[in-house]
């Protein structure tokens, strides 16, 4: 698993959706949260951030710029290839999740969700980062 540490930034258009992952964070041990309203936001506040974000946490669907364009933007970006990159959304079709994992998504957890599967994830992805 991550360190409890792990500076984590969350992004959601839903200011309620932020705090339900923050929350659901906090009580899998994390404590370092940010949070930002959109891609375009999260952008800005990622690839800024000193030190650097170890873990981004992105909803699907947000205006101004989505989940998928923002996880393109820090796939494209050298610097930041290699920070775990998780979707959380409503889209359930298989299409999504190949267009997902093709982008460079780290993990998908589709909404509603709760702590569990979150963590499971979460879980999935720091044993991929260890092997």
């Amino acid at each position: 698993m991550f360190a409890p540490n792990t500076k984590i930034l969350v992004v959601d258009d839903m200011l309620t959706m932020r705090k339900l992952v923050g929350k659901a964070l906090k009580e899998l041990g994390f404590s370092n949260i940010s949070e930002a309203a959109d891609g375009a936001v999260g952008w800005e506040t990622f690839s800024t951030a000193t030190p650097a974000f170890d873990l981004v946490i992105s909803d699907w669907n947000m205006p101004v710029s989505t989940g998928i364009d923002f996880l393109k933007r820090v796939r494209g970006d050298s610097r930041f290839k290699t920070v775990p990159f998780l979707l959380l959304t409503a889209e359930t079709e298989a299409s999504q999740v190949t267009t997902a994992l093709a982008a460079g998504a780290s993990g998908y957890v589709v909404k509603p969700f709760n702590t569990v599967a979150l963590g499971s994830q979460l879980e999935k992805i720091a044993a991929r980062i260890a092997a």
